[in-house]
């Protein structure tokens, strides 16, 4: 029976509400570049739909810094180390801050390269390439921000997080017009509205850990090759799975570019909506992250397993009424992204797939904090690499049957039934980890 309230709900609404809102405003820069580049023309916003596709590939790789961080932060916690979350942060600012530099100078050395393996030409390809160029110098600040989000989670503290993103967010809505319109920069101005944006994200992340670096641990702690090595094997895992996940949506991309220039430009659309509503949704996860993880980490075996149940619940409730708003707005929706008219029509004949996902989508998110928060990293990556290789199947056969940007569309559906069917069987598994002995 599905109980209306839970103890446990004052709990995950008080994280859940901070990280809905810094969700949001993570995918919102994306939503503000395009509905601004949108006004410049179909090859814009088709560069910046590839441009977007490559920026998500790259640091979506380094996902585990942000998870990987939460984890390990939110156990220690629950276990009352401060001194061994404070280790996990440093060290994971250190190969943030790494990172970020190596993944600078591929997209500055290789970018245009890399665009033409997406199969885009012509002006797309020229927008994508002045966008990527001028937007990989935030990658450092990317990653940095990253950890931060996932430091502040682990700590049981989502509403710091959420304040930097609004801030990050204003800064780009503001610069955004002034750069594209005003200075007459065009793709680059979104791009460097951005890079701005997101360096002040990053280095409001550094002095807030600054000022309180006795109360997180962080006094006098450094990363040492042991610490990023343990580090790096928790991390090992959902790099596995960010990875199979990201190639099932690189392929997305790269289909629909193929299609036409009409359906990436309506597919660059469709993603952002579908990314943004995602993301919102997983603010269950990311409550899960925290509280499971602190939970386990104190040995609260039993109240892990029922916060889990209730998130999933939550979780699945917002995902109706996620659907339920996209339908009703998909009359309206599609003209606020600018888009000559054949683009709005292809966005249009396709939004109600994105709708009916979102129930199946809230699953899937919450699900796969629960078990991030469990540590059951493992599992996660082969339940991902088979639900992308299935989903790639799927789109592979786009171009020679002729499906068009709905066959593409389709492809993203399988992954997302696979990966919920994997992920509940898991939890109700005698082999998941909320079935095994606490400690």
């Amino acid at each position: 029976m599905i109980r209306l309230r839970s103890s446990h709900d004052r709990e995950i609404v008080a994280l859940a509400l901070p990280a809905l809102g810094a969700l949001i405003a993570d995918p919102l820069l994306s939503l503000v570049d395009t509905a601004f580049v949108g006004r410049i023309g179909t090859d814009a916003l088709g560069g910046l739909g590839v441009a977007t596709a490559l920026f998500t590939v790259s640091f979506f790789l380094f996902n585990f810094l942000e998870y990987g961080t939460t984890t390990v932060v939110a156990r220690a916690v629950g276990a009352g180390q401060t001194a061994t979350a404070g280790r996990a942060v440093v060290t994971a600012l250190t190969l943030a801050a790494c990172g970020g530099g190596v993944v600078v100078l591929v997209l500055r050395g290789f970018g245009e390269d890399i665009i033409g393996a997406f199969g885009a030409n012509g002006e797309v390809a020229a927008a994508a390439v002045e966008y990527v160029r001028v937007r990989a110098l935030a990658a450092p600040a990317v990653l940095l921000m990253r950890v931060g989000h996932g430091a502040y989670r682990g700590y049981q503290n989502t509403r710091t997080p959420f304040l930097v993103a609004v801030g990050v967010n204003l800064v780009n809505l503001v610069l955004d017009p002034l750069l594209i319109f005003g200075a007459g920069w065009g793709v680059a101005g979104a791009a460097w509205a951005t890079v701005i944006a997101q360096w002040g994200g990053a280095a409001a992340f550094l002095v807030l850990f600054a000022r309180g670096r006795r109360r997180y641990g962080l006094a006098g702690a450094r990363p040492v090759a042991g610490e990023v090595r343990s580090f790096l094997v928790v991390g090992r895992d959902l790099a596995i799975r960010t990875t199979a996940l990201m190639v099932a949506f690189t392929l997305a991309t790269s289909v629909a570019t193929r299609v036409s220039d009409t359906a990436i430009a309506a597919h660059q659309v469709l993603m952002q909506v579908f990314l943004f509503t995602a993301l919102a949704l997983d603010a269950f996860a990311i409550a899960a992250q925290a509280v499971v993880g602190r939970l386990l980490g104190a040995g609260r075996h039993r109240e892990a397993t029922e916060v889990a149940d209730r998130l999933l619940v939550l979780g699945v409730g917002a995902g109706v009424v996620a659907g339920v708003v996209l339908l009703m707005l998909a009359p309206f929706l599609p003209g606020w992204f600018g888009a000559d008219p054949p683009v709005r029509r292809a966005v249009e004949g396709i939004l109600w797939v994105v709708a009916l996902l979102q129930p199946l989508g809230a699953v899937v998110w919450v699900l796969d904090g629960v078990f991030i928060g469990a540590g059951d990293f493992r599992y996660l990556a082969g339940a991902m690499v088979a639900a992308s290789a299935l989903a790639a199947g799927v789109m592979l056969a786009v171009l020679p049957l002729g499906w068009g940007l709905s066959g593409v569309w389709w492809g993203i559906a399988t992954l997302l039934v696979v990966r919920a069917i994997t992920l509940a069987w898991r939890r109700v598994s005698p082999r998941g980890p909320f079935r095994s002995p606490p400690g």
